[in-house]
């Protein structure tokens, strides 16, 4: 493992994101020090905003509320703990135990748990005893928030469409591709180590298929509860439509290739039967790449007027000695895959 996967990410995050979590931030500052000018300096109204700016204005929503409750809960107690016992250094110690205590107990959020912690150990610190301390840091918590959550709306909510068009691009030129893959397997001998790497091959739809589901879900989260989220929800429930017929596709794939590599013969590739299924296959390919045309649009624009190829019943005699378990199972893989893409056809 590459030491520096632990701090650092795949991607860099959009910079939008960073320059309303600044400008979020500055804002909190500037404000809260201007409604109370002799007071303390207003971290908590920085922070606040900091953390509530997410990629979605759902998120930010929810992470406000998680923010506060943990502010406020850790505020009231290291406000009492402090009044009760004084400022003593074990006293700080105490509150932070004390707030951990009362998180678990009333099961908050891992965010929530520790803003409780941290909200008393920071009140502790700065002074508790002060008269309106408590007090002056949950409505500094509030105004954080709330400018945090202005700033996400005035500077335009990300809508996370392009991601997940992508994803569920890269899932479905992948089922065509392996599609195409195992055809062209079906008519020509191999080696173990080509069928090693046939099925090898194979299993990378699964990583591409919960990646897709995953861009799918956050695209869903950009949309709720964001003024730009009407236009896009027509798109989002296409590519949902499209996810769900292209899911039971992965499985079936799958279960193609590993029962072609497990009973494997040099005499298969000779049956007039698969054949017939390597072409159906093909075929296949080209419908999957037309269901993601419906669903994406300018991506798959040649095949706007192309109809469907699995249309004609696939017909065959019986095939030779064993080989009928193997073409038997195919056939019925092939069968569903004719039924997941029909649903849009």
């Amino acid at each position: 493992m590459r030491y520096t996967s632990a701090f650092r990410a795949t991607e860099r995050p959009a910079l939008l994101q960073m320059v309303k979590t600044a400008v979020a931030t500055i804002l909190a500052w500037v404000v809260a020090g201007w409604l109370v000018p002799d007071g303390p300096p207003p971290v908590f109204a920085a922070i606040a905003a900091m953390l509530v700016v997410q990629p979605s204005l759902n998120q930010s929503l929810t992470k406000g509320i998680e923010r506060s409750v943990g502010v406020i809960a850790g505020v009231m107690l290291a406000a009492a703990l402090g009044l009760a016992l004084g400022e003593e250094s074990w006293v700080v110690i105490l509150a932070v135990a004390a707030a951990l205590a009362l998180a678990w107990a009333l099961r908050m959020t891992v965010g929530s748990a520790n803003q409780v912690a941290i909200s008393a150990l920071l009140v502790l610190s700065m002074g508790a005893s002060t008269p309106g301390y408590a007090s002056y840091r949950v409505l500094e918590t509030f105004l954080g928030a709330a400018i945090g959550i202005v700033v996400h709306l005035v500077l335009v909510p990300p809508v996370a469409l392009d991601p997940a068009r992508r994803a569920m691009d890269a899932l479905g030129e992948e089922i065509a591709a392996s599609l195409e893959r195992l055809a062209g397997a079906l008519t020509a001998k191999h080696t173990l180590r080509e069928l090693r790497e046939l099925m090898v091959a194979a299993r990378r739809l699964y990583e591409l298929r919960d990646a897709a589901n995953e861009a799918l879900d956050e695209a869903e989260d950009s949309l709720a509860l964001n003024p730009r989220g009407r236009h896009h929800r027509e798109d989002l429930a296409a590519m949902r439509e499209s996810a769900e017929n292209l899911r039971p596709i992965v499985t079936q794939v799958l279960g193609m290739t590993r029962a072609y590599v497990e009973q494997y013969d040099d005499d298969v590739s000779t049956e007039p039967a698969v054949q017939g299924i390597s072409e159906e296959l093909r075929r296949a390919a080209h419908d999957t790449r037309r269901e993601l045309r419906l669903a994406l649009g300018a991506r798959y624009m040649e095949f706007a007027e192309t109809a469907p190829a699995l249309t004609a019943p696939l017909m065959f005699k019986a095939p030779s000695g064993m080989n009928w378990i193997l073409i038997g199972s195919l056939m019925e893989d092939l069968r569903r895959i004719r039924v997941s893409l029909g649903a849009r056809n």
